[in-house]
């Protein structure tokens, strides 16, 4: 299932014949909750339209790739190496988490528990069942059924895909070995789905099934989820303050483009499989006026739109990191080589 959000441009200025030119962009699902959101705001005050394709971040590295947007977005953040040799500038735009939604007859969010190994386990299908003693053993008066458990995993190339497989690549070490962490793997078990979207409705459909989507899509399809056991032993609720305390450590200077992970952080209050997710650009700007009004964007959703991120549950970038990522926006020059924001 794929997603579209078209906020169309619109006419300004008092005389009404200058025309706002539409932002164009495509890739991760994981965001376009938050997108959609500021992209209406940003119509409002501006007048100014984006386009946005969910498409999954594979789809949104290709697409920046070859010019025929405006930026691209992807969960997985691109490694040095590969932005040198693309010329691409990258840095995050927001911060959000994932979760493991379920759909089990009488079992409400929040009510059942899991670890990151039984996760592991339940995705490489040697937990077979929802009554497997050792989900019993975690989850004492809750009610399992004798039922066997439906995997739903991302069938497209997927940031998304890449943070859970990351995850579970930190806790288990089994997975580490035999699956690993990327974009698109070869899951043992399960039915795959296309975009937080497809997995979402997959989990909402089929019974015993069990899911990884970013929180704000289990919110707004309703869909129950389990707690996961953090680092420090813990199973903290996803929610704002748990999301903030997983990036409170993370250090945006180490890697290139601010292409940092930040799944499995410690601290008691800390969810366990939390993620950046970034903005993809040419740093050479064939259409510098496009590549302006690109960042000029992401700066009004810096400045105005924290409280609509907040409300949909992802974590706005801290202030200082909002001030070293607009640093690095003069790396976008145009022709002449003058930085075009």
């Amino acid at each position: 299932m794929r997603k579209i959000l078209i906020l169309a441009a619109a006419t300004i200025g008092l005389s009404g014949v200058a025309q706002a030119a539409d932002i164009t962009g495509a890739g991760a699902t994981f965001p376009f909750p938050i997108y959609a959101k500021w992209a209406e705001a940003y119509k409002k005050d501006t007048g100014i339209g984006l386009n946005y394709q969910s498409i999954g971040s594979g789809g949104g590295i290709r697409q920046i790739k070859s010019k025929t947007v405006d930026f691209g977005a992807s969960d997985m953040p691109l490694k040095g190496e590969d932005l040198e040799k693309d010329g691409l500038l990258q840095f995050p735009a927001v911060m959000g988490a994932l979760v493991p939604a379920i759909n089990i007859a009488g079992v409400e969010a929040r009510q059942i528990k899991f670890t990151g190994e039984m996760l592991s386990e339940i995705y490489q299908g040697t937990i077979k069942k929802w009554n497997d003693p050792k989900l019993v053993a975690l989850n004492p008066g809750v009610k399992l059924p004798d039922a066997n458990i439906t995997v739903v995993y991302r069938s497209d190339g997927s940031g998304t895909t890449f943070v859970w497989t990351d995850y579970l690549s930190r806790v288990s070490p089994d997975w580490k070995s035999k699956i690993g962490a990327n974009t698109s793997v070869q899951f043992p078990v399960g039915i795959g789905g296309k975009g937080n979207e497809g997995v979402s409705a997959s989990v909402k459909q089929i019974a015993n099934s069990i899911g990884y989507v970013e929180y704000a899509y289990a919110k707004q399809n309703k869909l129950a989820y389990g707690l996961v056991q953090n680092r420090d032993g813990k199973f903290p609720v996803p929610e704002t303050e748990s999301f903030q305390a997983a990036a409170a450590n993370a250090n945006w200077n180490e890697a290139p483009g601010f292409g940092i992970i930040i799944n499995n952080q410690p601290g008691a209050e800390a969810w366990p499989i939390t993620s950046a997710t970034f903005i993809l650009m040419h740093k050479k700007a064939d259409k510098p006026e496009q590549s302006a009004a690109a960042l000029k964007f992401f700066d009004w959703a810096y400045k105005n739109g924290d409280k609509l991120a907040v409300e949909l549950e992802y974590v706005p970038m801290p202030a200082n990191v909002k001030d070293q990522i607009r640093a690095s926006w003069k790396g976008i020059t145009d022709a002449s080589s003058k930085p075009v924001f």
